[in-house]
């Protein structure tokens, strides 16, 4: 049995959302093991979020080279080994890390999700794999990622100080167009119309989105925003309506009212995006799923606006 004394290797490479939601299973790993210096391996691009979180004492890079340079890869495993780690819990189960198990690191102590059905969720399964070490299961369904919201006054216009407004998240990754609700531009005039303001967030991969969305963009007036700034913007707002996408799964695990649109490509039981006030409206087809929906669904839940009187919305955009 596993001292609490000794070294844990966590494995969890990503997505952003997936990382987000571990909060809780990393939460409960070190309520368990207290004492124990715990390292968490990620992508780079998570490395300085990580590197924040209070569940982890250390971060590592993994740049997952591409199997042509596996010798590289192999170097980095062995950097491993020579750390003395005794036990890997992976919490990524991919491809790539059980080929880690088999080849690297088969020598440690392996916490992996072995063959049969694949559970329903992700986090489901990385429960699963907190049983399988005989870690109690407190936290890891309510992950709380409050560490990484900052206070983000510098960014908001004065009218946005003390007023409260809609956060509308419009993109998604690049490589799933398809999860991207097409109606933002013209939410975003009926949440104005109704006296709301509207606070845009965009990412890389969605800068040509920002000239048709009405509402201040804080990416056009400060520059993209980094992660602890769009934590402390999503836990200003008053309500968060996004895709399917990282940003969406960072405000549901912020514990803030809001609302995922998911087509039929995605499952919502799979997203695990449903907890407290963050909810998920489900169509077969995004591009069938109107304005007049969404403001029914989350009117109700918004607070009476104070900003300003309702304001008219061109004919084109509604």
């Amino acid at each position: 049995m596993l001292k609490k004394t000794e070294k844990i290797l966590i494995i969890k490479h990503g997505a952003l959302g997936d990382l987000i939601q571990s909060d809780g299973v990393l939460r409960d790993i070190r309520q368990h093991y207290s004492q124990t210096e715990i390292t968490l391996l990620t992508s780079p691009m998570y490395a300085g979020l990580m590197r924040r979180c209070p569940h982890i004492d250390r971060v590592l890079s993994d740049p997952r080279l591409a199997w042509w340079q596996w010798h590289k890869q192999r170097q980095m495993l062995a950097e491993l080994r020579q750390q003395g780690y005794r036990q890997v819990i992976d919490l990524q189960n991919s491809d790539r890390t059980r080929l880690y198990q088999c080849w690297g690191l088969k020598d440690l102590n392996w916490i992996s999700r072995g063959k049969g059905p694949e559970p329903e969720s992700g986090l489901k399964g990385q429960v699963e794999l907190l049983k399988q070490a005989s870690i109690p299961v407190k936290q890891a369904f309510y992950p709380d990622v409050s560490w990484m919201s900052v206070n983000i006054s510098h960014l908001l216009p004065d009218s946005l100080q003390q007023s409260p407004f809609v956060a509308l998240i419009p993109g998604c990754s690049a490589a799933h167009p398809e999860k991207r609700w097409p109606y933002y531009p013209q939410l975003a005039y009926a949440l104005i119309a109704h006296g709301f303001e509207v606070v845009n967030i965009i990412g890389p991969d969605e800068i040509e989105l920002a000239d048709d969305l009405p509402g201040f963009t804080p990416a056009l007036e400060h520059g993209l925003l980094n992660w602890f700034e769009l934590a402390g913007l999503l836990k200003k707002a008053s309500l968060i309506i996004g895709n399917d996408t990282g940003p969406s799964h960072l405000a549901s695990c912020l514990d803030r009212p809001g609302l995922a649109l998911f087509g039929g490509e995605t499952s919502v039981a799979r997203a695990e995006i449903r907890r407290g006030e963050f909810r998920a409206l489900k169509v077969n087809d995004l591009a069938q799923l109107s304005v007049e929906t969404v403001m029914a669904s989350v009117l109700p839940r918004l607070p009476a606006p104070n900003l300003h009187p309702a304001r008219p919305v061109p004919l084109s955009s509604y």
